[in-house]
This record gives C-alpha cells, structure tokens and sequence, in this order.
C-alpha cells in the first residue's frame, strides 16, 4: 500500500457533513431556540471556532456551538430566528436529523488568558458564543484570577439562558451583571436598565492586564469595543468575535472579506489591534 502523506487533503470533500441528531429543542425566547444535537461520531472543535449546520433540502448556515468545547458527544448550537435557513431550523423537531461540518475557524488562544482577570461583554444573540467560551473557561476555572459576566439583551423577555445564571453565580470567581435596554409594560427587572455597555461602570477589575472578549450585534460590538478602550483594555487584549457575514465556511465566497482578512479562515476570532484599521469592520 502506497504510504498517505497525512497533510494531502486533496481527496477530502470539503461539504461533506456528518449526520446529526435532535436531542432537544429549548426555546430561549420569542426569536432564540437552542437545539441539543448528537453528531454520528464524536466532534471536537475548540472554542471560538465555528460549525456549518444543514437543514437537508432547505441550505446550511454558519453557527458557533454554545456548549464547552470539552463535550465531544453532543453539541448545543443557539439560533436566532432572522432568515430562510433559521427559519426553518425554527421548525426543526426533537428526532428530526440536521447535518453538520466543520470546525472552521481559529478559536480564542486559552493559553494568554491563563492567570488574568476574563471579561466578557454581549448582547442578544451573541450571548450564544460567549457561553461556549464561558463553559470552557469553568471547566479550568483555577486558571484563571476571574471571570466578569457583561450580558444585556433588549427586554428581559429576550435574555437567553435565563435559567442557568444562578448557576454560574456559584462560582466565587464568575461576577455576573446584566441589563436591558427597556422594560415592557408586564415584564419585571429589577437589574441595570441601559445599553449593555452602561455594566463596564461596574467592573472591579485591572483592565490594563485583563482580558475581555466581545460578541453580539455589530452596533453593540462596535461601542462595545470603543467602551472598552475607554476602561482601559490595551487593543491586543481585546478579543472580537466577528461571524456576520460568514457563508461558505472556508474563505471561498468572499462573503466575510474584512480588508486583507477572511473572518471564517482567518477568524472569527481577531484581536482588535489586527483589525481597526480596516475599513467598515462594524458593517
């Protein structure tokens, strides 16, 4: 038998997918539904990295998991419902079978955040990456000094996770803050109210040596990030989760060009050093 160099990829279909099933279907608000999924065989990937999801005769769309890259078995995968594919992962049920690829992407670099105070600041959806990064980080928690929880959504009726909060404020060193921007009438909150930016007033942390990770809305990225700035946070601590306008997975459309970058090869995950000074990153 000829000997296989282990780096050819060259007979490797980069769409092949594995099949998947639909262990659970939670719904975490009116839009957002996270879905629990057992892929055919093991899946590894590493936090921060992203995943192709299918919906078999409808298309596939780019999702990071929102469970710890420590679970290889299962996978759960947060969604908001916003367009033709997560419309009609909406519709999927518990035994229906999805399919899946990857991991692509580079993910957060764990090692630099060892021994130092954690940041992480989100809105909306974007909370759904920041709890795959956040359950990693618990896994090793005695590795890191602590970990402060910035979440914000517009209404309490759309704050995921709901449920698991208390939870995470067992642990001496996770600090939890969260605000809405506005309070419906019927709905209670008796927390921050504000743009999910006004909790960094309320941080006890040395951001000169802290590490702080965003994701959310590009509008809340970007003033997110200038906020963090403003605190203190050096640019090269300053981890951005950039996935908007990911299609393919593996820099093929050109969907996710951001300046000489492609977010789904050379991110999602940048610092923000390496990006500000390229054109239109908030668009």
């Amino acid at each position: 038998m000829p000997k296989v160099d282990a780096l050819d990829l060259t007979n490797l279909n980069p769409y092949d997918v594995l099949k998947a099933d639909v262990l659970d279907v939670i719904t975490e608000s009116p839009t957002i539904k996270t879905f629990r999924i057992k892929p055919e065989k093991p899946f590894e990937f590493v936090t921060g990295q992203f995943v192709e999801l299918t919906v078999p005769g409808i298309g596939e769309a780019p999702f990071t998991p929102s469970s710890s890259h420590y679970e290889k078995e299962e996978m759960d995968i947060t969604i908001m419902k916003v367009g033709f594919v997560t419309e009609a992962v909406h519709r999927v049920k518990r035994g229906d079978v999805l399919g899946i690829r990857g991991p692509y992407g580079k993910g957060y670099p764990l090692d630099k955040f060892k021994g130092k105070d954690v940041l992480i600041l989100g809105g909306g959806v974007g909370l759904a990456p920041l709890r795959c990064l956040l359950l990693t980080l618990i896994h090793d928690i005695d590795d890191y000094k602590s970990i402060t929880i910035c979440f914000g959504a517009r209404t309490p009726e759309d704050l995921i996770y709901k449920n698991q909060f208390d939870d995470w404020r067992k642990y001496d060193k996770i600090h939890i803050l969260r605000s809405v921007d506005m309070i419906p009438e019927g709905q209670k909150w008796d927390e921050k109210v504000g743009v999910v930016t006004v909790l960094l007033d309320d941080i006890k942390i040395n951001t000169k040596d802290a590490v702080a990770v965003a994701c959310g809305p590009p509008i809340m990225m970007k003033f997110g990030t200038f906020a963090l700035v403003d605190k203190g946070f050096k640019d090269e601590n300053i981890y951005l989760s950039m996935e908007k306008k990911m299609y393919c997975g593996f820099g093929q459309c050109r969907h996710c060009v951001i300046g000489k970058y492609y977010a789904c090869k050379d991110g999602p995950v940048f610092t923000y050093d390496v990006i500000k000074d390229e054109e239109k990153i908030w668009e």
